[in-house]
């Protein structure tokens, strides 16, 4: 697929897997007022129309997907507008009324064009009451829906989706992504060993790649208890995100087609934990006695698919260039935004044998087995 970008910043950015669904930044403000105070020459606004803003990732294990679909606005020379004011009035954003909006679903049989299956759903709306107050309209936000199975292939099939909407002025905005999460995507890896000595070495985190996906992100975390004599028992984890990074920045195991690995140090466990607990929480006499028990280690793998990994590349193209640049990856046609898939996989992985003694070694730390 193509990377197309539009001279258009959205009026919210996504924070990759770690997506807060309509958490906005109105950065178009910033870049317009600079414009505004070196000239009054310059014709800023286009004729009044509005800009179709769509945002979706779509996940085939949740049992409901969403699609925000909102609109943006330019003013013109004699009738300028307050983006900041704008932001926050609920008919400036929404499209009065609901929308005609649908999915079509598109098949892939070992390689051959994608076709459609005959299967389209429409999306209904709901409105979300709790957003939190920002640079847009709180609390309530208006999101379309569907809990319609999204499939995600398997035997050599593979499958795309395409959203279709339909505006009262009669425009079409149309986009399309493939579906992440295909049977091919597992953590391999069973077991984990770390050490409480100082070490250099490295351990692996093996996993085979979504043959849909390119974007990836590997979280681990060791859950645990902590109880102080006399008070409730507190449930607390020590965790750690390798950054979001595309496929071909994991190493790839020799001899394999799609098995790649995420190392980490050896150490890592008991230096998060020696941060997290400090210090001899057991011996000291002016602490209460404390007791913990091990809940487990799991480790979390999120994939996203190519269009989510040409947005991320293009933003991080950005953030990185000297010169600020109003320009972002979309793939929506007739309009701006990102329509992508994503999914997270998690495994609950035993600790070696050797990180379980020294867990429990530690006696300032006051680990118990159950």
């Amino acid at each position: 697929m193509r990377e197309k970008k539009k001279t258009l910043l959205l009026p919210y950015q996504l924070n990759y897997f770690n997506i807060q669904f309509m958490r906005f930044i109105l950065t178009f403000v910033a870049f317009i007022s600079v414009f505004v105070s070196c000239t009054t020459d310059v014709d800023m606004y286009a004729e009044y129309k509005d800009v179709t803003i769509i945002y979706a990732m779509l996940d085939p294990r949740a049992d409901t997907n969403y699609v925000k679909i909102t609109r943006a606005f330019c003013g013109t020379n004699d009738n300028p507008i307050n983006a900041n004011e704008v932001a926050l009035i609920y008919d400036s954003c929404n499209y009065p009324g609901k929308l005609d909006v649908r999915v079509i679903e598109l098949k892939n049989s070992h390689g051959g064009p994608y076709e459609p299956t005959h299967r389209e759903f429409v999306l209904d709306t709901i409105t979300i009451h709790d957003k939190e107050e920002g640079t847009f309209y709180a609390p309530h936000q208006v999101v379309y829906y569907t809990t319609e199975p999204f499939n995600t292939g398997a035997n050599g099939s593979k499958y795309k989706y395409r959203l279709v909407i339909f505006k009262p002025d009669g425009d079409t905005v149309t986009a399309q992504t493939s579906m992440v999460g295909n049977e091919e995507f597992v953590i391999v890896s069973g077991s984990a060993n770390f050490q409480i000595n100082h070490t250099d070495d490295l351990g692996k985190i093996l996993f085979r790649a979504d043959g849909s996906a390119s974007l990836y992100d590997v979280k681990i975390q060791f859950n645990y208890r902590e109880q102080l004599t006399g008070q409730e028992v507190k449930y607390k984890n020590v965790s750690r995100s390798f950054g979001t990074k595309p496929l071909y920045d994991f190493q790839k195991v020799d001899n394999t087609e799609n098995l790649y690995y995420q190392e980490y140090s050896l150490n890592w466990l008991f230096n998060a934990l020696a941060n997290a607990i400090g210090g001899d929480t057991i011996v000291n006499p002016n602490h209460p006695n404390v007791v913990r028990y091990f809940d487990g280690y799991v480790i979390s793998i999120s994939a996203g698919g190519d269009e989510l990994n040409y947005y991320y590349s293009a933003n991080q193209a950005q953030l990185n260039s000297p010169i600020v640049l109003v320009s972002t990856y979309t793939n929506i046609d007739g309009g701006y935004g990102l329509f992508s898939s994503r999914v997270t996989i998690e495994k609950p992985v035993r600790l070696s044998a050797g990180a379980m003694q020294d867990l429990f070694g530690k006696e300032s730390w006051g680990f118990k087995e159950q």
